[in-house]
């Protein structure tokens, strides 16, 4: 929710991405802008197809549009090469997906101190694994952690070179109800104490009660924006 004191850390002009495929062009985006505030959580809701994961990785640097400008505070992302995005990728974002993407031979603990090494000011790999409520679990590897514990790792390893900004892609696709709200559980709690700017994309309608402003996407373009003035808590939700 927006007050006005609130700093825009993004703000997205009329941005269109076009992918070709062989000879079919597939228009992801059709003309969106959108500002993000600081410290703000922030909903990405649409169907699979509706273009929300291809405007949460052009924020994040990992794509770029076809036409349209970006920037992050002060910084225009449409006007930087790839070392430029690297760097912005490593000092400010950090990302959830899905699929946890953890290292089989590394413990819990090993996989966040491999953010750690190349951050700028991170925090501890235990005090970030702290957060999530993953403390006691910093010894064991990946296939000794259910499902929702190996997200909630891959959360501490986003935020432990603590990020501006954390951007999640489904982080409770592959998860069950009872599991997927403890993982939104840790998702809020960074925002909350971190203040990091939060922006999850989810085609769960459920979970947009969650956020200060929910932003909903359809066929590439953006359907409509609501404010939240009553935020559910994680552990309310049901779907």
């Amino acid at each position: 929710m927006k007050t006005a004191t609130q700093t825009a850390v993004f703000r997205a002009v009329a941005i269109a991405k076009t992918y070709q495929m062989g000879e079919v062009s597939v228009r992801a985006l059709r003309g969106v802008s959108l500002e993000l505030y600081e410290h703000e959580f922030v909903v990405l809701l649409g169907a699979s197809g509706s273009g929300k994961s291809t405007l949460l990785n052009i924020l994040g640097g990992l794509d770029v549009p076809t036409s349209g400008t970006v920037h992050y505070l002060d910084q225009e992302l449409t006007a930087c090469d790839d070392a430029d995005l690297t760097r912005y990728r490593r000092d400010n974002v950090g990302f959830v997906f899905q699929f946890y993407n953890l290292i089989p031979s590394l413990t819990a603990r090993e996989n966040v101190e491999l953010i750690t090494e190349i951050a700028q000011s991170p925090m501890d790999a235990v005090d970030a694994l702290d957060l999530v409520q993953m403390k006691e679990r910093a010894n064991h590897f990946p296939a000794q952690l259910s499902g929702g514990e190996q997200q909630r790792v891959a959360i501490a390893r986003a935020i432990a070179k603590q990020p501006k900004v954390l951007l999640c892609d489904e982080p409770t696709g592959a998860l069950d109800v009872h599991t997927g709200i403890v993982v939104l559980e840790a998702i809020a709690r960074i925002n909350r104490e971190l203040g990091t700017t939060t922006a999850v994309i989810t085609h769960n309608a459920a979970i947009s009660q969650m956020a200060d402003r929910v932003i909903s996407l359809s066929d590439g373009q953006i359907a409509g924006v609501e404010t939240n003035h009553r935020k559910v808590q994680a552990n309310e939700l049901s779907w």
